[in-house]
């Protein structure tokens, strides 16, 4: 039975009840004998009555026998008084009482109020137990067991991550087949912590665990824990465990575990007692003196750093597993996943868009994908070009452009060296990435950019490559000193970029030749308020020396950055000029204005929106010649069917005609 039914017919019972015994209690009280007016002369007469009183039309007393009794006086005979009764003696006038009030009307009043009552408190209970609040259920788990609706997610739905995928793998085995580790005294990992940047695919991964396990999978938020009344979160962790000791073997999936496992003790003046107990609770449950045999714990979180120790110690999260960024091969796999419900053309190369999205992660990819396919319906495509998927990879990239902006001329030609000056410096040092766009039209905070995109996955960086990166930072504020003798605020971004770099070249990774090799890195406390808290582990003497080189390197790179620009004047005139012209310039036509100059780039620009054009135009035409087709088809059927018409009904008269012949004959 329904649960509201339940209650609902509990309530029911509960006001048909009280209905009874309001009915017998009305029942139970002392009713007056109705006289009619004859008859209270009859009694009148023979000394019957003990007492009266006359209220109006209405007679009311009490008999001999101590019943009372009421009458009402006809309206011909009214007003009467008291003296007039035995006048009445003897005369043989009816007296009609009016109608009585029905009992169900004199108790509708009761009625409707027990109901507000019953309503009311139906509504209090559902409201209060229903919500977020449950007032009634503080200490019950929130976890939810994971159902098969018939679109099961499994480890062939996940693209990349192979060595993942197999750590997964051993636990499912593990649970559809013990006795195999058993018998090699084997032990199963009681918990497992999957850790990695947002949107890699750690609570995607889970999910397919789900479906491969085939048994009971419990999923719970580390924030649904956690609640404002002390004690809660324990009680809900304790509820968890019972609940899944029942239906063990089970997996137990903790998204966010962070939110409750953070490290005890840390924070500005103590910890959350509430969150501690709640951490205590689950430590206890993991590995303490209770069996949890047959359940396993898996977690997900993007900040191993802040977790407890105790909690990612042996015996409760016994194995970690690394969840990264995807490389060039996996990216290619999971464009194909999330490709494979859309129409795409046949000059889709997803090796090419690997290629050109690297540090994406599989959210990101999935959301290149979804973009391409809104681009394609805004601009009325039946399928998702290659070109539509890289103007969504830098759309997700940089922003949408904002091409209705209005922009003056100065800015526009400030924006222009800017950019050219990144750009031109990123072709002329070498073993950097490509130039794969430059652009003077805004998209998100930026007036415009230069992009760079590595041809290949990088795991570490050298320090060359740094003071590479941080002379084309600078290209833009060089570029504008040298041409326009002036700088503006729209290198702020890049200065602040330069900074990091420089003071992670000095403190983390002992790249200054003056300092030696040590790390002068901050140790920070995790939690809310750590700039209160860091703490640095050299003198001031030495803080002045890492200013000093971090400003010495940066004061460098400015300088290589100048002499650059300054040798190439006439290069970043005709980049600058390509911008201005045409304000989006490709890898491919910045190469070529660069090393073959404007003219060379004007006639391959003006033959590439040629060849489009006619692309376009002999698309346009073959559309219509299809539309023309088809509506031509559709004439004929149309003249066909109303040929079908026609034989019909003449068939029809003939018919008619045959049968009045034979019935005259």
């Amino acid at each position: 039975m329904n649960k509201n039914l339940k209650n609902a017919s509990i309530y029911i019972a509960i006001f048909i009840g009280i209905l009874i015994l309001v009915m017998m209690t009305k029942n139970s009280v002392v009713k007056s004998v109705e006289l009619s007016y004859n008859e209270f002369n009859d009694k009148l007469g023979s000394d019957q009555i003990q007492s009266l009183s006359i209220d109006g039309n209405k007679i009311t007393g009490q008999l001999s026998d101590q019943t009372l009794f009421e009458t009402y006086i006809p309206s011909m005979l009214s007003p009467i008084t008291g003296e007039k009764i035995s006048e009445l003696e003897g005369k043989k006038i009816t007296g009609v009482p009016p109608a009585n009030t029905p009992f169900f009307i004199e108790i509708l009043p009761t009625i409707i109020m027990i109901l507000l009552i019953v309503v009311f408190w139906f509504v209090f209970m559902q409201n209060s137990q229903g919500g977020g609040s449950r007032v009634m259920s503080f200490g019950k788990s929130r976890a939810k067991m994971v159902k098969d609706s018939g679109k099961k997610i499994t480890f062939a739905d996940v693209a990349g991550l192979k060595e993942e995928k197999e750590e997964m793998q051993e636990i499912v085995d593990f649970l559809k087949n013990p006795r195999k580790y058993l018998a090699l005294g084997a032990r199963i990992p009681k918990g497992i912590l999957m850790v990695g940047p947002p949107g890699t695919g750690k609570t995607y991964l889970s999910k397919a665990c789900a479906g491969e396990a085939g048994v009971p999978f419990y999923t719970i938020s580390g924030s649904d824990f956690v609640e404002m009344f002390v004690g809660v979160g324990a009680s809900r962790v304790r509820d968890l465990f019972e609940e899944a000791k029942k239906n063990s073997p089970c997996i137990v999936f903790i998204d966010e575990i962070d939110a409750v496992g953070r490290k005890r003790g840390a924070g500005l003046g103590g910890g959350h007692d509430e969150r501690e107990q709640t951490l205590n609770q689950l430590l206890v449950e993991m590995d303490g003196f209770g069996d949890n045999q047959g359940i396993i714990i898996i977690a997900a979180t993007n900040r191993p750093d802040i977790l407890d120790p105790a909690l990612l110690r042996p015996g409760r999260f016994d194995r970690q597993v690394m969840i990264g960024v995807p490389d060039i091969r996996e990216r290619e796999q999971i464009l194909k996943v999330h490709a494979k419900n859309k129409p795409t053309s046949d000059d889709v190369n997803y090796q090419i868009l690997s290629q050109s999205t690297p540090g994406f992660t599989p959210a990101d990819l999935e959301n290149v994908m979804n973009e391409a396919a809104l681009l394609s319906a805004r601009n009325d495509d039946k399928v998702i070009r290659m070109e539509t998927i890289k103007q969504a990879i830098i759309k997700v990239i940089a922003g949408v452009e904002k091409k209705s902006k209005l922009v003056s001329p100065k800015e526009r030609k400030l924006t222009a060296y800017h950019e050219a000056g990144h750009a031109v410096l990123a072709q002329l040092l070498p073993d950097t990435d490509p130039v794969h766009q430059v652009t003077i039209i805004p998209r998100g905070r930026t007036g415009g950019f230069t992009m760079q995109l590595p041809e290949e996955d990088r795991s570490y960086a050298t320090k060359k490559s740094m003071e590479k990166e941080l002379i084309i930072l600078l290209g833009g504020r060089v570029a504008e000193s040298l041409i326009l003798d002036d700088i503006s605020t729209g290198a702020q971004n890049d200065l602040s970029r330069v900074t990091k770099v420089a003071r992670a070249m000095v403190t983390k990774y002992a790249m200054s030749d003056n300092l030696g090799s040590m790390s002068y890195d901050t140790e920070d406390e995790v939690f809310l308020g750590r700039d209160f808290t860091s703490m640095k582990n050299y003198s001031e003497h030495v803080a002045a020396e890492i200013d000093r080189e971090v400003r010495n390197i940066v004061d460098n790179s400015y300088d290589k950055a100048r002499t650059m620009l300054e040798q190439n004047l006439d290069k970043l005139h005709v980049i600058a000029e390509a911008l201005l012209k045409y304000e989006t310039i490709s890898g491919d036509e910045f190469r070529l204005a660069f090393e073959q100059g404007m003219d060379v780039l004007n006639e391959k620009i003006t033959s590439q929106r040629t060849k489009v054009e006619e692309e376009k135009r002999v698309a346009k035409e073959l559309e219509e010649r299809e539309k023309a087709a088809y509506d031509k088809l559709n004439e004929k059927f149309k003249e066909i069917n109303e040929d079908k018409a026609s034989i019909f009904e003449a068939a029809k008269e003939e018919e008619i005609t045959l049968e009045n012949d034979k019935n005259k004959s």
